[in-house]
């Protein structure tokens, strides 16, 4: 049996994702086509589809004769995303404690000892990256493929949004407590304690941002292509993409 590559242009997609969620390339940023093709080492043809791949989850943006823009999340955009998010996130809690297995619960006990270990420490990023894999073992966990479809979608989107929340302080430990009263709901095979303790933690997410935004107001993003952003980001393109 052939090993089928996958095709260049997703590849280009998943570097432009991992670029954007590091901000490489920054929300409401103006794409410079050229620069990047030759960062990445690839025509632009590959490229110009990665671009429709990343348009149609609403990463980026293109825009007839200005071309193509890193989406930038408003405050309305939150306070829609984060309700929605708030149904369907709740709803693999329930479906989640509905199928897990003792296996299953034994492998989310591991990850919720680190998930308490880094939120003592108060180490941000590898707290985030641990609460990602929680929700995504539940997202499997619920086994409903529509429904993961749509909550790996709008995740993508969210990860556009300027703070994380874990930034507030006082907030990562709030968020810890939350996960283990959802992991407790799981253990008791409780699917509606689960997805109501599930909905309240993404929701009191959306608090929190709305707090740091209102402590820290961020100036709103570029979001043309005027003359004096595509230098910026020519630079730190030509620099490398590490």
């Amino acid at each position: 049996m052939r090993i089928i590559r996958q095709a260049l242009y997703l590849e280009v997609a998943d570097r432009l994702r991992a670029m954007i969620d590091d901000h490489t390339l920054m929300p409401g940023a103006w794409i410079d086509e050229v620069a990047l093709a030759a960062s990445l080492g690839t025509s632009r043809t590959p490229l110009r589809e990665a671009l429709k791949v990343l348009a149609a989850e609403g990463l980026v943006r293109l825009e007839p004769r200005r071309g193509c823009f890193v989406n930038a999340l408003t405050e309305q955009d939150l306070d829609e995303i984060f309700p929605l998010m708030a149904l369907l996130e709740g709803r693999c809690a329930y479906e989640a404690a509905r199928n897990v297995t003792q296996d299953d619960l034994d492998a989310l006990e591991g990850l919720h000892a680190d998930l308490a270990r880094y939120a003592q420490a108060g180490d941000i990023d590898a707290y985030y990256e641990t609460n990602y894999q929680i929700h995504e073992a539940l997202q499997r966990l619920a086994g409903n493929r529509w429904l993961s479809g749509v909550v790996s979608d709008l995740r993508k989107v969210l990860r556009l949004s300027r703070h994380k929340s874990l930034k507030l302080p006082g907030r990562i430990h709030e968020s810890c407590a939350e996960h283990m009263s959802v992991f407790s709901a799981l253990k008791a095979h409780d699917p509606e304690g689960a997805e109501a303790l599930m909905k309240t933690h993404v929701l009191r997410q959306r608090g929190a941002l709305r707090a740091l935004d209102r402590a820290d107001p961020a100036p709103e993003p570029a979001g043309s292509a005027d003359t004096a952003d595509a230098p910026v980001l020519r630079n730190v393109l030509a620099a490398g993409v590490s």
